[in-house]
């Protein structure tokens, strides 16, 4: 059966006792052993119900098992839309309603407060801990390690992943084979991957980064994995002597240069160390390289794209820049009002092209239609210049997006929740940079006449509403928020009036 993905990923390693993981525990695991896992889980899936083109919603812990119901999907031809474990479960209803998947697969201790959104959207609930055990586990115990895998072309829908507009509701961006195969076989090429490599995977797996970026390199490489369940800086010291490789956020650069164990002896073995989700200050690339003589290669990509630039492999890794297109990937720099290509150091809008770039967001053409240009541009909402070497440096986001630790937050959904608490006239939601996420989410309230307004409280009483990533590090109080002549609020005036507020924490 013809199943590009899976034989590019999976197929050829069906027999192979090569080492694909180091797990937590220390344990081993082979290629052969985990696609063994892969074939039951998919055959368990199959068993659920599942058709080809099905979804199934996997909110679970990092496992080796969790990686595997993805190559299970992948197999079996239904669609994996994994969701972060931080989102709460009044989130998560409105996934599960929007994706409308036949299967949810979630962390055991979680499956109390699933059971009934499940439910009510007649969705069949299964589980999978952090260890690999539960229902899910239990019903694949009885199936074969052998799936006949199903044929699917590379035009068919692969995963979604959950992005969010300024809106607030959420969306998911489709990804094809060919969205995910081009794009690990241009990254493969670019970073050099081969079946030698071992990458230290410390992110999380409900992610592009942690899922499509660092899983499928190192499947379409043959490469290794030591599998750790979260960044931990004494993991990291522990392993790096061991890995050639590392891809994580800024966070995880800024705590290992707090360590004083980490130096050049330290990361002898390392060929590469990547950085991505989040912009990494200059000082963070100096230092690093002053610590290690590791000069740390960032690049950039978004849920709906992949992976879109890096800087070079050989050539010079300029601090502040994202680097080139990736093989097969065109990127332009637009007029925002013209959408007319601009001149080399000019600011516009980032617009990118090529096989990696999403089919569109899910039941939802017209918002898709208003993302793309007319002759197949996808439209980032990123703003960015050329540098006279062609380097691509990100300047701004227009829809003010934050990037907190790698994760993207809208400020929208937060500010609709602000608004709802008691007191509150409305509010403004911003990221301000942070040491050591990268930014952080800092709140700016207004209270209704006659109202005092009590941060702490308001803090409290949205705890349990939003995931912990997204919930303002810093609530503030003022008068009224600053406005421009057409009354749009200007938070480019409470960036810089709040710039340094994480910093005077210090």
């Amino acid at each position: 059966m013809t199943n590009p993905l899976y034989q590019s990923f999976f197929q050829r390693h069906r027999d192979s006792e090569a080492l694909l993981m180091i797990r937590e525990d220390g344990s081993q695991l082979s290629y052969r052993k985990f696609l063994d896992i892969a074939a039951r889980f998919a055959n368990t899936l199959v068993t659920c119900g599942m058709k080809p083109g099905d979804r199934v919603v996997l909110q679970v812990p990092k496992s080796a098992e969790a990686l595997a119901v993805y190559a299970a999907c992948v197999q079996s031809g239904s669609v994996i839309v994994p969701l972060n474990t931080g989102y709460t479960a009044d989130e998560v209803d409105y996934f599960v309603g929007d994706a409308q998947p036949k299967l949810m697969i979630c962390d055991p201790k979680n499956s109390g407060g699933l059971q009934s959104i499940c439910e009510n959207h007649s969705v069949q609930l299964e589980t999978l801990d952090a260890v690999g055990e539960g229902s899910f586990a239990e019903l694949s115990a009885k199936h074969p390690e052998t799936f006949p895998t199903i044929e699917r072309s590379i035009d068919d829908l692969a995963a979604f992943l959950y992005t969010s507009g300024t809106t607030g509701r959420s969306k998911g961006a489709m990804l094809t084979q060919v969205n995910l195969l081009s794009n690990a076989k241009a990254l493969v090429e670019t970073w050099r991957f081969t079946s030698s490599d071992v990458l230290f995977h410390a992110l999380p797996i409900f992610h592009t980064h942690g899922l499509f970026v660092a899983s499928n390199v190192t499947f379409l490489a043959g490469s290794s994995m030591i599998f750790m369940s979260s960044f931990k800086v004494q993991q990291a010291i522990d392993h790096l002597p061991k890995s050639t490789t590392m891809m994580g956020v800024p966070t995880f650069y800024t705590r290992l240069l707090d360590d004083a164990r980490l130096n050049r002896d330290l990361v002898q073995h390392m060929r590469l160390f990547i950085s991505g989700s989040a912009p990494l200050l200059s000082e963070t690339h100096v230092a690093f390289e002053e610590r290690t003589g590791h000069r740390i290669l960032e690049r950039y990509g978004m849920t709906e794209t992949n992976m879109i630039t890096s800087n070079p492999y050989d050539a010079d890794r300029r601090a502040g820049t994202v680097g080139h297109p990736l093989p097969g990937v065109e990127v332009r720099i637009t007029n925002q009002d013209t959408a007319v290509p601009t001149q080399n150091g000019e600011i516009g809008m980032i617009e990118v092209k090529g096989p990696n770039i999403f089919t569109g967001y899910w039941n939802m053409p017209e918002k898709t239609a208003e993302e793309f240009q007319e002759d197949g541009f996808f439209i980032t909402g990123d703003l960015g210049q050329l540098d006279e070497a062609g380097y691509v440096q990100i300047v701004g986001r227009s829809k003010d997006l934050i990037i907190s630790g790698g994760y993207n937050i809208y400020p929208k959904e937060i500010e609709l929740l602000l608004d709802e608490q008691e007191g509150v006239l409305e509010s403004a939601v911003i990221g301000v940079t942070h040491p050591d996420f990268g930014e952080g989410v800092v709140g700016v309230l207004v209270a209704k006449p006659g109202f005092t307004l009590d941060t702490a409280a308001i803090s409290t009483a949205i705890y349990s509403k939003i995931a912990r990533f997204k919930q303002p590090k810093l609530l503030f109080v003022l008068p009224e928020l600053p406005r421009n002549t057409m009354g749009k609020v200007q938070k480019n005036v409470l960036r810089d009036q709040y710039a340094d507020v994480f910093q005077s924490q210090e």
